[in-house]
């Protein structure tokens, strides 16, 4: 029919069928590239999800990778069974609330009327008082003292003023029982800024802001310079003391809380580093001769001097030393002290420089049959 289009030849047909086949190839081999490099992907991504799931119970990551992130324990209750009822025992010395002889104040509750026949009993003999105490607070307000400093003028002309008394340093400002109440909820009771600044104003009606208690804080903790030294001297100077550290965030960062302790004194302190830095700026260990204690397992530096262990305080049989001294070697500096056995767990020593290696002692040398000490 006129306007029909003429056929392609088969020549053409054969071309684009060709042409098509191989495009088609290419398309398939593309298509199993990418499916190869999906499962690449998706093994790497399976690997590092098992990665990020690692922590110290299910692989060989210390410990301390995990910093303050590491998960609370789950509770576990130490105690067993000791056979006794609940409640306090026999023997034991109890505090409870008791009355005292003589109250701040009586008050009198008299019956109107007998509850038998309705007579009235004014002037009627006492038979018996029963009594019942109630302890509780006064209210408590505020208040406020006002000093006036008199200025007066002289005949000369010369003005003087009198003096304000300590503790009215400023027209407005809290007083010392106000700012000892203040430190002691914040320091003493571990509350917040907020909360602390908050207690005031609902129990004494003083109004107060936690930028009120940080410098109160601040000011109490600058009067204790003299009496923070008298602890560092007394540390310092025991016999034994026990040392430790566990972190801490300041204002987002990892910080570490030192803390030296006796049975008598405490001293913290927060500090960035954990190891001989912090050690030295409190002020306690370069100085201390005793035997400090710490954790078992803790590593120690070389500034700790004397003995140092855990609380087991003896070493187990595995941890004698050899009867043998160490051997001296040309050039090779001063000998190091024997050893102890690995498998020991329980006992970690390490001298200073100061200390006299155990080998120089009497019975390392009877030991060894020396004569004299090796140089």
């Amino acid at each position: 029919m006129p306007g029909d289009e003429a056929a392609p030849p088969y020549e053409v047909l054969a071309a684009l069928v060709a042409s098509l086949r191989h495009e088609l190839a290419g398309a398939a081999g593309a298509l199993e590239q990418a499916r190869a490099e999906l499962a690449q992907a998706r093994e790497r991504i399976a690997e590092l999800e098992a990665r990020l799931r690692q922590n110290p119970r299910n692989s060989s990551t210390p410990p301390s990778s995990e910093g303050l992130a590491k998960p609370a324990p789950k509770p576990r209750s130490l105690r067993k069974r000791s056979g006794r009822r609940p409640g306090g025992q026999d023997g034991h010395k109890g505090t409870t609330l008791a009355q005292v002889a003589r109250p701040d104040r009586e008050i009198r509750h008299e019956p109107d009327c007998c509850r038998r026949c309705g007579a009235g009993l004014a002037g009627r003999p006492v038979t018996g008082v029963e009594r019942r105490q109630v302890f509780d607070l006064q209210p408590v307000r505020a208040e406020v003292t006002e000093h006036q400093l008199i200025e007066r003028e002289c005949g000369c002309g010369q003005r003087t003023k009198g003096i304000a008394p300590p503790g009215a340093e400023a027209p407005v400002q809290y007083g010392p029982r106000t700012a000892a109440i203040i430190v002691y909820l914040y320091a003493g009771q571990f509350l917040s800024k907020e909360r602390t600044a908050l207690a005031p104003g609902e129990l004494f009606g003083i109004p107060l802001s936690s930028g009120t208690v940080a410098a109160l804080t601040a000011r109490a903790a600058r009067r204790l310079d003299g009496f923070a030294e008298h602890v560092r001297g007394q540390l310092a100077a025991s016999e034994v003391a026990g040392f430790d550290e566990t972190g801490f965030r300041v204002e987002g960062r990892l910080a570490w809380v030192h803390c030296a302790r006796t049975g008598r004194y405490t001293l913290l302190m927060v500090h960035p580093r954990r190891g001989r830095q912090a050690m030295e700026a409190m002020g306690i260990l370069p100085r201390f001769a005793g035997s400090p204690s710490t954790t078992p397992g803790r590593r120690m530096t070389r500034t700790r001097p004397l003995i140092i262990s855990c609380a087991a305080r003896t070493p187990c049989v595995s941890c004698k030393p050899s009867p043998m001294p160490p051997p001296e070697g040309d050039g090779a500096g001063a000998p190091r002290p024997p050893k102890r056995s690995p498998r020991c767990k329980t006992w970690c020593v390490r001298r200073s420089a100061r200390a006299m290696p155990p080998w120089t002692q009497p019975r390392w040398q009877a030991r060894a049959g020396c004569s004299a000490p090796p140089p």
